[in-house]
């Protein structure tokens, strides 16, 4: 739909400007035939964009409460009389807190990008860089937080580890990146594609 409009508007730039105006034997403008031939093409378009936005809101939301129940979680616990987490000269323990908190942050910008194109009418003027535009930041940004939770994980998981397991677990950490570049390879033509049409 996307490239349907932007052929439009190429012919429409070409064509001399008192042409646009006028009306077919039909009483139809070239701006109403265009609508009415590519009502499939809209439909199509907006139930894909609809499911997509579905299942990845729902990812988001749950990458989201995981950010906030870990962000608001202090790993080792705090000093009884200070309230000074115990584990805070460790480099770990910062790593945790930010990659919780962009983890957060970023999967809220998701469900909101996402939420934008589900309450969005979807019409044919959308496509040409509204939506693919907000799915292209919705998908990033979803990218991004699950990202972040899985380095949250690994930096929380850390301190659980005595010393001599955790050499045990970096490989283990390293083969959690594993669905999180098969993600963002599978997601890779989509990407290419929405950032060359905008």
């Amino acid at each position: 739909m996307q490239w349907e409009i932007k052929w439009y508007k190429f012919v429409k730039k070409s064509m001399p400007p008192q042409f646009f105006p006028r009306y077919n034997l039909k009483h139809e403008t070239p701006k109403e035939i265009f609508i009415n031939t590519h009502k499939a093409l809209t439909k199509e378009g907006g139930e894909w964009l609809v499911k997509t936005s579905e299942s990845c809101s729902v990812v988001a939301a749950l990458v989201a409460t995981v950010a906030f129940a870990t962000s608001s979680t202090i790993p080792g616990g705090a000093d009884q009389n200070t309230g000074i987490p115990l584990l805070l000269n460790k480099p770990a323990f910062h790593a945790f807190a930010i990659s919780s908190l962009v983890a957060l942050c970023f999967s809220i910008t998701a469900l909101v990008f996402f939420l934008l194109i589900l309450t969005s009418r979807c019409q044919e003027k959308d496509f040409a860089m509204d939506l693919p535009r907000k799915l292209l930041l919705g998908l990033t940004s979803l990218f991004v937080s699950i990202t972040s939770i899985v380095i949250s994980f690994c930096d929380g998981h850390v301190f659980i580890l005595s010393d001599n397991l955790k050499h045990v677990a970096y490989p283990l950490y390293a083969a959690l990146c594993f669905p999180i570049a098969f993600f963002a390879i599978a997601q890779l033509s989509l990407y290419f594609d929405l950032v060359w049409a905008i």
